[in-house]
């Protein structure tokens, strides 16, 4: 076995063998350890389905990689890897779930995936053995099906070796320990003991340039070993297998294709034929989350307990569903563990705080994502990025204050939620509320309904406190929910008179010493501002795609305040890190970088009598005066006293109105809240959630982070030249040039149906081809109809030109509006008092 390779690879399931695949034919020099057998993990009790559903723009990526890579395997391999290409029928009961897969077809369409959808009459025709009256129709995947785990693992192991990767079996890592430069993993043969698998006590040493950690089950013992956490924790997942059903075998032997993988998305199962019979597998309430801490070493290929009673329901759903399995046996059963993580998206990318460790952990669909994320991850590694946005699935989203018990909880809820409607609204409850705001109490007595971001709770919208009984502040719809009267009227006060809003969540970094301004210059895009200004600025990746938005706030000459999104903390605050690193490696002056967002609350205050409010409680000795333009311009920050509070304020507004975001000790938060809730019922305020926010952002086409700004394109192709000083150098600035304009994002006005708007996932279409996505949609108070932000071709650009986008199952007519098409030239953002 090798000593010192390129990249290692760590785990010898599905996943870490499409990695090892990828790297290995990228032409790194690769190493795959496993401490038992391939295919031993979740990998070997897998159902093998290969579902191409799914609304993340990046894992439906991902899975249709892997569908189609999986059907070349034999040809290169010459291993069967076991496909069953027999469709995937989605069915659905409600006209809600037919709601949500025409969100998905639109999704779909953007990845080029396809699909067709299916009447009652048209299923019953195809497949008599169904039951289909209670149905209101189905979506059809023809061509993905099921695969055999272990050959499909297998024949990847066999290609990576085919294109010089070294497999070696029965070596556990010890210890990680990184030199500088490379990575010191310490081994340990494993032996076979009593039918258990224990440590030798042989270690032996391999250098590795690269680490991939591919863990599965053993993902909490892999964060042990390297300091960090990783929110991945299985969940017990039960499945059986029926004897054979006389009718399915009389079906098959009169020469009818075999069925399809079969959904009862709201009776929450999956069907498939195995063997005559049928395999049946649930997504049931009160699943438990195991190895909150380790695998037992007793644990290798074995299984739970089964809980029958546990999966009633799902059970008797399927008599309903195949009225001829009710007289059928149980021939088998199998109640195995399968990773989640709190979004029950996995974990894919740079490790937070170290150097050239990967993380590929938390697959609840490994057998799906394998292929497609070998590919993907291969890409970040080899070439810097992947040709997609990967930040959703970044290990980073989830920060240092996420505890075992968050995970183990939430985990349980991401599996309970796989067949329950995905609203793009929806707001799970399990460990809320959690991270809370000084002012949470107050918000909630004046009717806020919360969402969480990055585990803050933050306010949505403020429904009615005397709501009737049947209003209903839980329900979710793809369509207007009843929050959305409200969101309106929201929006609508901040552009008449006043909102406020509570963005304790923005994410905050001081940077200060003497190599700041030169690191922070050549970190961002943008020209730095002066003491007492902001600027808005970008970090790019090498391959100059936009790798972090912030707002940029100079308290001195060598002293800054850095703003950014709140849901990306940690992936924002290990970047920035990092860098610094960099910086000081390459000789750079020393750099200091603090973390304070849980230091700092944060009130935006915004509309036309923005000023006449605060002027009611600043203290200053020429309080008319203080809150001018001459005194305190449009991108300026000022300390401040607000009653007894001081105030770092900066005077923006996301919302494109007059404004301020009032930054104050958070533990002055409550009292600052309340002072102004008091101040501004004179002058019409009103209390604003976020999505009111979402709506009004959109309106003066600011790009959202995780939305329009990505790593899959350049902040010119978002439209953000007027925020890049191309006089100097900055990370990222050639490659940014050299990859010129692929396509450009826009602003669009849609004459959308009477009761739905568009969720930012939607497909935009020219004369009914696809020319580019949605990032961003809603509703616009100032035009009265629906808008969206999103990237079309270049050439489609131009603002009058006629597109289309696809809402729920229609084309809705769509026309590209000029930047900012609400106050243009930003004079009400200007106006002076």
């Amino acid at each position: 076995m090798k000593s010192h390779v390129k990249a290692l690879v760590v785990g010898g399931g599905a996943v870490g063998c499409g990695v090892a695949y990828h790297l290995a034919k990228a032409g790194w020099d690769t190493l795959l350890i496993e401490r038992d057998e391939l295919t031993s993990g979740s990998t070997w009790h897998a159902a093998g389905l290969l579902p191409l559903f799914n609304m993340s723009y990046a894992t439906t990526h991902i899975h249709k990689y892997s569908v189609d890579f999986y059907k070349t395997l034999e040809a290169e391999t010459g291993l069967n890897a076991g496909f069953a290409i027999v469709g995937n029928l989605r069915m659905a009961q409600t006209q809600e779930r037919m709601d949500e897969y025409k969100l998905y077809s639109s999704v779909a369409e953007t990845a080029d995936v396809y699909h067709e959808f299916l009447t009652p009459a048209q299923m019953k025709e195809r497949w008599p053995l169904l039951n289909t009256e209670d149905l209101k129709g189905a979506l059809f995947h023809p061509q993905d099906g099921y695969i055999n785990p272990a050959d499909v693992t297998q024949a990847m192991a066999k290609g990576a070796r085919q294109h010089g990767a070294e497999i070696a079996r029965k070596l556990q890592v010890n210890a990680y320990r990184w030199t500088g430069s490379e990575w010191v993993v310490t081994l340990e043969k494993m032996v076979e003991k009593g039918g258990n698998l224990v440590g030798s006590g042989e270690e032996i040493e391999i250098r590795a340039e690269h680490v991939v950690t591919c863990t599965g089950n053993h993902a909490q013992r892999t964060a042990r070993l390297l300091g960090i956490k990783i929110p991945a924790i299985p969940v017990e997942h039960q499945f059986i297998v029926t004897d054979a059903d006389p009718a399915l075998v009389k079906w098959r032997a009169e020469g009818n294709p075999e069925h399809p993988v079969l959904r009862d998305a709201d009776a929450k199962w999956y069907v498939r034929e195995e063997r005559g019979g049928w395999i049946l597998g649930p997504y049931e309430r009160n699943a438990p989350a195991r190895f909150l801490y380790d695998v037992p070493e007793t644990f290798r290929a074995d299984l739970f307990q089964l809980d029958l009673e546990r999966i009633e329901e799902e059970y008797m759903s399927m008599i309903h569903r195949l009225p001829t399995s009710e007289e059928v046996g149980l021939k088998d059963d199998f109640n195995g563990p399968i990773c989640y993580t709190p979004d029950g998206n996995p974990l894919v990318g740079p490790a937070p705080g170290l150097r050239n460790m990967w993380l590929a952990e938390g697959f609840s669909f490994g057998i799906t994502a394998a292929g497609g994320t070998g590919y993907y991850l291969a890409q970040m590694m080899v070439e810097g990025e992947a040709e997609i946005d990967m930040a959703s699935l970044d290990p980073k989203r989830y920060g240092s204050w996420m505890t075992t018990e968050y995970a183990a909880r939430k985990n349980e809820e991401a599996y309970e939620h796989v067949f329950i409607l995905h609203h793009p609204d929806e707001e799970r409850e399990a460990c809320r509320p959690l991270r809370t705001a000084p002012a949470y109490d107050r918000q909630i007595a004046a009717g806020a309904q919360m969402g969480q971001t990055n585990g803050w709770e933050r306010p949505n919208y403020y429904g009615p406190k005397d709501a009737p009984s049947s209003f209903d502040h839980d329900s979710r719809s793809f369509r207007r929910g009843e929050w959305w009267q409200y969101a309106k009227a929201e929006a609508e006060a901040l552009r008449d008179t006043a909102g406020l809003i509570d963005a304790s969540a923005f994410t905050k970094h001081m940077v200060r010493g003497p190599g700041a301004t030169a690191f922070l210059d050549a970190f961002t895009c943008n020209k730095l501002p002066k003491v007492g200004r902001i600027n808005l600025t970008y970090a790019l990746t090498e391959a100059g795609t936009t790798r972090t938005e912030y707002t940029i706030v100079r308290l001195a000459e060598d002293e800054y305040y850095l703003i950014s999104a709140g849901a990306w903390t940690d992936y924002d605050g290990d970047f920035l890190r990092k860098s610094i690193e960099d910086f000081r490696a390459a000789g750079g002056d020393y750099v200091d970088c603090h973390d304070v967002t849980t230091q700092w609350g944060v009130f935006a205050l915004a509309g036309p009598n923005a000023r006449k409010i605060l002027q009611e409680v600043v203290k200053d000795a020429y309080p008319e005066t203080v809150l001018s333009n001459k005194r305190f311009p449009w991108l300026s920050m000022r300390n401040i006293e607000l009653g007894m509070c001081p105030v770092r304020a900066v005077r923006v507004a996301y919302t494109g109105e007059l404004g301020w975001e009032l930054h104050h000790p958070v533990e002055f938060g409550r009292y600052l809240w309340d002072l102004l809730v008091e101040a501004g019922e004179k002058h019409g305020m009103k209390l604003v959630g976020a999505r009111a926010q979402n709506w009004l952002r959109q309106e003066k086409s600011y790009r959202a982070f995780g939305n329009e700004l990505g790593r899959d394109a350049t902040p010119q192709e978002a439209g953000l030249d007027r925020f890049i000083d191309l006089e100097k150098e900055f990370t990222g600035k050639q490659a940014m040039l050299d990859t010129g304009i692929r396509s450009k994002c826009v602003t669009l006005l849609i004459d959308g149906p009477d009761d739905a708007d568009p969720w930012g996932k939607e497909v935009i279409k020219k004369d009914g081809e696809r020319v580019g996505r949605l990032t961003s949609g809603g509703w616009s108070v100032a035009f009265g109809k629906q808008i969206g932000m999103g990237y079309v071709r270049p050439d489609l650009a131009e603002p009058g030109t006629k597109l289309s986008v696809r809402i729920l199952g229609a084309d809705y007519p769509a026309e590209v509006t000029e930047d900012s098409p609400h106050d243009p030239s930003n004079a009400r953002i200007r106006v002076d008092g």
